[in-house]
This record gives C-alpha cells, sequence and structure tokens, in this order.
C-alpha cells in the first residue's frame, strides 16, 4: 500500500532532496543540481515565496520512499495570465502506476483546496528552474540547467490524466566547418546601418555593474509573453547574479548597446557544469569545485543560456550579429559544441538561427495539462 504525506520534519525535508540522488545513482546522464541551492526550498525566507506558494509530497510503501512530488501555485504567473493553476515539479518516482497516482492525487486535491482548476508541468517558480519533462534524447547527458528523468516518467504522468500542452527541443551545435562569411559580413553591417556595437568591460564585476539591471529589464520584455515566464523579482535578480559570479567567463557573453549604451540584444553562455557535478552528486566538494574552475578556464562544452532582444531591434536582424560573435567565440576558444537547452518547438525565430551552425535536434521535452 502507498501512503503519500506532507513534507514536515527535518528528515522529511532531507528525504525529498535525497531521493532522486539514489534514484538515479547508476544513471550516467543525470546531473544533479547544486544541493546548496536545492535545499533553499524549504527556508521560509527562500525568495520565490514572495510570490508563490508551495507543498511537497513524499509517497511511501513499507517505511520506505518511492517518490516525491511539488505543487507550486505562482501567483504572478496567474495574476498575468488571469489563470487559476498550480504547477507540479520535482516529481520522482519509481515505475509504478501507484506510486505516481497516489503524488498527483495529493498535488491536485492542494490544488482544489487554493481554489485553482488546472495543474500543469513540470514547470518550476520561473522558467530560470529546470522544466519539462525529457521525452526524448534518454542516451543525451543532461546539462546542469535541466532536468533528466527516466522515460517511463511519461507513461505514468499521462495515465494520470494529462495531456501535452507544449514542447521544447534541444539542439547540439557546433560552427561549420567553413565560416559563413556572408553571414559574418551581413551582422556587422546590420550593427553599422542602426548605430549599435558590442558593449566592453575589463572584467566580470564591472559588466555586472553596467549591465545586469538593463539585461534583466530586457529579458522581461522579450519574454513577456512566452509560456510560463514571470517578472524578475529583485530575489531572482540576486540569485542569478550569485550563479553568474561563480560560472560565467566574460568569453562567452555577448552585449549589443546603442550610441547611448543603452542594452538592445545580449546572450550570455555558460561552460558546461555537468560532468563535475555528476561525480560529486550535486555537493560543492573540492574536487567539484576544481571542476568546475577547470570548466569555466577552458571549457569543452558550453551550455547557451540567456538571449534578450529589444522587441523594436527583433526584426531588424540584430541578434543575428550576436550568433556570428557566439560561432567565432567557440571556434577561437576550441569549443567542440554547445548545448542550446530549451526552445520552444513553434520559436521559429530561434530554431531558424540554428540553421547557420552544423546541429543535431537530440531531446525534447513536455509540459502537460490537466483539469481537476
Amino acid at each position: 500500500m502507498v501512503t503519500v504525506h506532507e513534507v514536515k520534519t527535518a528528515k522529511d525535508k532531507r528525504e525529498f532532496l535525497n531521493f532522486p540522488i539514489r534514484l538515479y545513482k547508476d544513471c550516467p546522464y543525470f546531473v544533479p543540481p547544486l544541493f546548496m541551492d536545492e535545499k533553499k526550498i524549504f527556508s521560509p525566507n527562500y525568495f520565490y515565496y514572495d510570490t508563490c506558494e508551495a507543498s511537497y509530497f513524499l509517497a511511501e510503501r513499507d517505511g520506505k520512499t518511492v517518490g516525491r512530488i511539488s505543487g507550486i501555485l505562482q501567483k504572478a504567473h496567474n495574476e498575468k495570465t488571469g489563470e487559476k493553476r498550480v504547477r507540479f515539479t520535482r516529481f520522482d518516482s519509481i515505475d509504478d502506476q501507484e506510486v505516481a497516482s497516489a503524488l498527483f492525487e495529493a498535488v491536485e486535491n492542494w490544488a482544489k483546496l487554493k481554489g485553482m482548476d488546472t495543474v500543469c508541468g513540470p514547470l518550476g517558480f520561473s522558467d530560470l528552474e529546470r522544466e519539462g519533462l525529457l521525452i526524448e534524447g534518454f542516451d543525451q547527458l543532461s546539462t546542469y540547467e535541466e532536468q533528466y528523468n527516466y522515460a517511463y516518467y511519461q507513461k505514468l504522468i499521462e495515465n494520470c490524466g494529462y495531456e501535452k500542452e507544449v514542447d521544447w527541443v534541444e539542439r547540439r551545435i557546433s560552427w561549420p566547418k567553413t565560416p559563413d562569411e556572408k553571414f559574418i559580413r551581413v551582422s556587422e553591417m546590420v550593427l553599422k546601418k542602426h548605430g549599435l556595437k558590442f558593449g566592453t568591460a575589463k572584467n566580470l564585476n564591472e559588466f555586472l555593474k553596467k549591465y545586469a539591471d538593463q539585461f534583466f529589464d530586457l529579458l522581461d520584455r522579450t519574454y513577456v509573453d512566452i509560456y510560463g515566464t514571470v517578472p524578475f523579482t529583485d530575489g531572482m535578480k540576486k540569485s542569478m547574479i550569485d550563479n553568474f559570479k561563480l560560472i560565467m567567463s566574460l568569453k562567452y557573453v555577448a552585449v549589443i548597446v546603442d550610441e547611448n549604451d543603452k542594452v538592445v540584444c545580449m546572450a550570455i553562455c555558460f561552460p558546461s557544469m555537468s560532468e563535475p557535478l555528476v561525480k560529486s552528486r550535486g555537493r560543492l566538494t573540492p574536487a567539484a569545485i576544481y571542476g568546475i574552475l577547470k570548466s569555466k578556464r577552458h571549457p569543452k562544452v558550453i551550455d547557451l543560456g540567456l538571449i534578450g532582444v529589444e522587441p523594436e531591434y527583433a526584426l531588424k536582424g540584430v541578434s543575428s550579429a550576436v550568433f556570428a560573435y557566439m560561432m567565432k567565440s567557440m571556434k577561437d576558444e576550441n569549443i567542440e559544441y554547445a548545448e542550446t537547452n530549451l526552445n520552444l518547438e513553434d520559436n521559429y525565430s530561434i530554431q531558424n538561427q540554428w540553421r547557420r551552425f552544423d546541429n543535431v535536434l537530440h531531446k525534447r521535452r513536455r509540459a502537460f495539462i490537466k483539469h481537476v
């Protein structure tokens, strides 16, 4: 018999955090989140609780944990869209329908208790968190930014009455063996035509001081209508800047500004942290820190993080200059390949950009929905 209870005690919290580490201990493709970041979800001062409520559940059978799930009431998103949604996230389970059904029933009952009529996910507190269920690409190493899951998860979720809402695709890209000189030349002409240039900074601290606030404002304008997004709060900004300082290198950042040094386009990439975190199981051990710093200095793989474009420049080819810059940077730094992370399958603008690179579509993720 399966029983589900809400996470309350310190022991429950440890079990909630450690269950996926055990479940995936023999899986070479699973990249755990940073444990020090993940445990913040149980802090009453966690910055997301300014705009959210959350519940956490564990499933047990014969005194042993067999699954977990979380529900999130993202008030800012509901206010933005006028919807009554709860998000499910951090769903992990053994391959057992009874377990999955009991967990989803707990979240659905919590959603109804909160006056909501829809459950969707996997979605985190914001799109800065891991989102989407992997449905293709189970033999691919996950990125640090996204969650890996076993193939049977899709069956468990669909059997609980959930249907597709949106899909994201991920690509592995590398630079062409022969540089696209025309593409580079046209990109330079676009910048000159609009009086734009690449922004500069002497170091990371100067870069963040000059451009961070503008970048967050730009992202809010860029992603305002994108599925699942919410406006940046001060807490979200601080958390991102802290992470930037840990893993960001100016070699893999491009910012385009106008004559007044106003940011009109910006892209941030990160050296991959997947391998060090697999070895350390998400803990910042001395070996993991060494691996992260080594990857930061001499990465073999980079993860494409965030890109924002001022709406008035969105259709003027300005973003192409950023991609041309990325192409050159990858070649100059001997990067083997880059991971795009999540792109909505119907975001044709970004999908068309990848044809400039040698690319392989190697992962697909899905968000599900159910009316309760």
